[in-house]
């Protein structure tokens, strides 16, 4: 009686624990490749970039917009996107969380 149980307890944990394997994969694989694209426009200037303070008291806004997919924008972050916008012509286009992803990576 509780083997048939069992056996279908069993069965929907491992597919639970596929899917959300999965999912991380997934999910991993987007962020890897956002921050590629975020990266390739840096890439000439990333020095001149990382040096600058404004950027790096950006870090925690960064960490913050990007961790609350941008409901938490700080000053420090909005100072540092339109300074990176203006010393980087590539990163006119990119998007605010392409450049937030950007600044963590510094």
């Amino acid at each position: 009686m509780y083997r048939p149980l069992l056996a279908v307890v069993a069965a929907t944990a491992l597919i639970t624990g596929t899917a959300q394997a999965q999912t991380i994969i997934a999910t991993s694989n987007v962020l890897i490749r956002a921050l590629d694209r975020s990266l390739d426009f840096t890439s000439d200037t990333t020095t001149s970039i990382r040096d600058s303070k404004i950027v790096q008291l950006a870090h925690e806004d960064a960490a913050s917009f990007v961790a609350s997919q941008g409901e938490i924008r700080g000053a420090n972050l909005e100072a540092a996107l339109t300074t990176i916008r203006a010393q980087v012509p590539e990163a006119q286009n990119a998007s605010d969380q392409e450049l937030a992803e950007a600044i963590l990576s510094l």
